[in-house]
């Protein structure tokens, strides 16, 4: 179907053979948010890097379709030029890359097109406003020096200039304080595109700021439960032990 992004019973284990997925299945439409919670060593940030390609993992079997066609084997360009984005849980430093720059070149990648340098430039400093970063974001290298809650704020920087379809966000709220967690959610809710989210978080703190249309509860590698957000408050109140029997 278009303007979706659709899981296929995806089993994925590592290149070493250990199985991490057991079969997850999820529909995400354009301008809905799905939370993804869980405990420790669920899954969660294995589906996060197998969505997108990562050569650690290998996908054994299932199909993901964004937007009506099957990218399970593109690659992380291809799969990011057709309208996926993965905003990373450990964001790396990228010495002497220009993040200003960086980023022109992927915009330029995705819409195939010479974006100007100053209008660039512009609009970058404008959205960076919403995220309250100084001006030097222009000057500085990719997350280079960069604080943990700077580092997650430009992830959604990110996204917000390349204007993804469909975006994976894995735990963008670890390590924040309760104010960059505030600019973060503030810059999600005021996206000025249609943007489905797959919102990946320990906790329902994140959530108290960026209210989810459906949540999803993963353990041992497969989706246990799924419901509104009154499931995210019952997980912080009971925790994850009654789904743990099961496994």
């Amino acid at each position: 179907m278009k303007s979706q992004l659709v899981i296929q019973n995806l089993y994925v284990e590592t290149v070493d053979h250990k199985k991490i997925l057991n079969g997850v299945s999820l529909k995400i439409s354009k301008g809905k948010i799905h939370a993804l919670m869980g405990p420790n060593g669920s899954g969660k940030s294995t589906l996060a890097a197998s969505l997108m390609g990562h050569p650690g993992y290998k996908i054994v079997s299932g199909k993901i379709i964004l937007n009506g066609a099957d990218i399970t084997k593109l690659s992380p360009d291809k799969k990011a030029k057709a309208g996926l984005f993965l905003g990373f849980q450990y964001p790396i430093e990228v010495n002497g890359v220009n993040f200003s720059s960086f980023l022109r070149m992927a915009v330029n990648e995705k819409q195939g097109k010479r974006v100007s340098p100053i209008a660039f430039k512009n609009q970058l400093i404008e959205k960076a406003k919403t995220l309250s970063f100084n001006y030097d974001i222009t000057q500085r290298s990719l997350n280079e020096n960069f604080s943990g809650g700077e580092k997650k704020k430009a992830e959604i920087l990110q996204l917000a200039i390349l204007k993804p379809d469909f975006a994976i966000l894995d735990e963008p709220d670890s390590g924040l304080d309760v104010d960059a967690l505030k600019y973060i959610a503030q810059a999600l809710n005021s996206l000025d595109f249609p943007i489905g989210l797959l919102l990946i978080t320990h906790y329902q703190r994140i959530l108290h700021f960026i209210k989810p249309d459906f949540v999803h509860i993963m353990v041992g590698g497969k989706i246990v439960k799924s419901g509104t957000s009154d499931l995210a408050r019952e997980i912080e109140e009971t925790g994850y032990s009654k789904f743990l029997k099961n496994i």
